[in-house]
């Protein structure tokens, strides 16, 4: 039984990785991709059941892998992101709710054939998106800062709020179908909901004290962060069932808001995301992998179908083209947040719940909620995930053009090849704190940011979404090292890029990015004073445009040019590194640095 347990557990947790790294090189949501592997090996070829497996465990794991994912999302909000749609996010998680409370109550009644009292307990569970499912779809999607903002606050707002709607709904109807309940049932919910969120604002505040004062060693932040988030959410639920969620979500806002004044929280960010991927793997395949035969066949029933058609089409355009009369935003932010709202985690884990108690009441249509919310989750993720990116571009909201170039620091070299970047039809930004250093990148039409990269405040200030690579190429070698290690977990090591200041610098430009995990640019002797001193001369940026695969080596070029990067048949930009050779296809065109007066092959 043990060793059937710790194969399961270990079987879901690489195909919950796999996964997530199938849907990043064929560029699919990887929602879907986590929700086939777990219908194949579990209802579908009948491999594993970790139900039946784990037994007792089975709940108490999703739960406090739930709690964790919310805790992430929530304490990665900043008040900052809001601050020309604040109106609307509000309007949207409050009025916007209610509305698709209401709606997917009587869809659920008078579509799927719900009795009123169960179509109102799922209704209220159904105004979830989650930040599990919001999320990585807006990694993949790139939408602007706005739009992302919205759907990603409503996400975490919402995802607690669900389950007490729910069980808000429960207990209203318990108190008036039991005679001896009535007002003070319900009275102990709202003081079960306000203990709760009492609980997570207390020990929020309680985490950021002693780490700002000191109390924490530093190997030991992450790790108690992590157990008091666990042990935040047992108690909530202890409290009352469903409303750990609240808890963690509470604590999860509170440590982020103070977070941006207290920077020493800032180090763990990365590491419970980096669990919050796994964890979100881990439990979709757990669930998916969980269901039965007869349930994925109750999902092609036509009431089934149809509350999921009205869902999509009707309540949640609904809800939030109401909701946002008047608001900052216009009519294609509308139209795109009315259309994506997929249900993950915490719709699967809570329609369990409710099903098996509702059932115990003696409501015998409860038996259909696992297949009604498994139709819900599996068609919208479905339908969102493929629709999102190409819908926000057609309508604007989203960057049409190529992965962009994010340059920081602004001197001759880095704006020359900024201009060249950009004349070959790839979007460059340049990011420096002179503004004079500046001046010359604006007179050639280049973007640019007046301000400090390593501030929080720029990434509030521009855009940055559309940049996937940076290149770090200011005078400081120390600085550099710092922006490298600040960027790399959001860019990557293969998009991180750094280019060492000068030959005699008393850091091997190898063993600097070695310890950075970053790029080195360009050749051994392609330093930064160097090739501003040659920019600065009578050297300029040449394209060479390639007629035959391997056509020209190092060896074809001058002496003393300098090749740069690839601009390849789609678009994207290869650099030239150190460690990596320079190959060349058909119809690529190679930028070098070279004399004006020299010949190019």
């Amino acid at each position: 039984m043990e060793q059937t347990a710790l194969i399961i557990i270990t079987v879901i947790l690489g195909l919950g990785i796999l996964s997530q790294w199938i849907a990043w090189r064929i560029q699919w949501p990887s929602i879907v991709i986590m929700a086939i592997a777990g219908l194949l090996i579990g209802p579908v070829f009948g491999l594993i059941n970790p139900k039946e497996a784990l037994g007792g465990l089975y709940s108490p794991l999703i739960s406090l892998a739930v709690a964790i994912i919310l805790f992430e999302g929530s304490s990665s909000l900043d008040i900052r992101e809001i601050k020309d749609i604040s109106k609307s996010v509000f309007r949207v998680v409050t009025l916007g709710a209610f509305l698709a409370w209401i709606g997917g109550s009587l869809a659920a009644h008078f579509i799927a054939g719900l009795s009123l009292e169960i179509s109102f307990i799922i209704g209220g569970l159904f105004v979830v998106t989650g930040p599990t499912v919001i999320i990585p779809l807006l990694r993949q999607a790139k939408l602007n800062s706005r739009t992302a903002a919205v759907l990603k606050w409503e996400g975490i707002i919402v995802d607690p709020a669900g389950p007490l709607l729910a069980l808000l709904a429960y207990q209203v109807i318990k108190a008036f179908t039991h005679e001896t309940l009535r007002l003070n049932y319900i009275w102990s919910f709202f003081l079960g909901a306000v203990i709760a969120a009492l609980l997570g604002y207390g020990i929020g505040l309680a985490i950021s004290f002693i780490v700002d004062r000191g109390m924490v060693p530093e190997y030991l932040k992450s790790p108690i962060i992590l157990s008091c988030v666990l042990i935040c959410f047992t108690i909530g639920e202890v409290v009352m069932h469903e409303t750990g969620m609240l808890a963690v979500t509470v604590m999860g806002l509170t440590v982020g808001r103070t977070k941006q004044y207290v920077s020493s929280i800032k180090s763990i960010g990365h590491f419970v995301e980096e669990i919050s991927v796994l964890l979100t793997s881990t439990i979709f395949i757990l669930l998916t992998s969980s269901l039965t035969r007869e349930t994925i066949a109750d999902v092609f029933t036509l009431p089934i179908i149809g509350f999921v058609l009205v869902m999509l089409f009707l309540v949640r355009p609904l809800s939030i083209w109401l909701s946002t009369i008047g608001t900052e935003l216009n009519n294609a932010e509308k139209l795109l947040i009315g259309w994506i709202a997929p249900r993950g985690i915490v719709a699967l884990t809570v329609s369990g719940y409710f099903a098996s108690i509702l059932l115990e009441d003696g409501y015998a249509d409860a038996g259909i909620l696992v297949a009604l919310t498994f139709a819900l989750v599996i068609i919208t993720v479905s339908a969102h995930g493929f629709t999102i990116a190409p819908l926000a571009k057609k309508l604007g909201l989203a960057s049409t053009e190529p992965p962009g170039i994010l340059i920081a620091g602004a001197s001759s070299f880095s704006i020359a090849l900024a201009e060249k970047i950009q004349q070959l039809g790839v979007p460059v930004i340049l990011i420096d704190t002179s503004g004079g250093r500046l001046r010359l990148a604006e007179k050639k039409g280049l973007s640019t940011h007046q301000g400090e990269i390593l501030s929080e405040y720029t990434q509030y200030d521009t855009d940055l979404t559309q940049y996937e690579t940076i290149l770090v190429m200011t005078g400081d070698e120390a600085y550099n090292a710092l922006v490298c290690q600040s960027y790399i977990p959001e860019f990557g090591y293969q998009n991180t890029f750094t280019l060492p200041t000068r030959p005699n610098s008393k850091v091997n430009h190898e063993e600097l990015t070695t310890n950075l995990s970053a790029q080195t640019l360009f050749e051994k002797e392609a330093f930064f004073t160097e090739l501003n001193r040659k920019i600065n001369t009578d050297y300029s940026l040449r394209v060479i445009n390639i007629t035959e695969k391997n056509e020209i080596g190092k060896n074809h070029l001058p002496d003393d040019a300098t090749p740069l990067f690839i601009k390849k048949k789609n678009d994207l930009l290869t650099f030239v590194t150190l460690k990596k050779e320079l190959t060349l296809d058909e119809g690529d065109q190679l930028v070098v640095l070279a004399k004006e007066s020299e010949i190019l092959v």
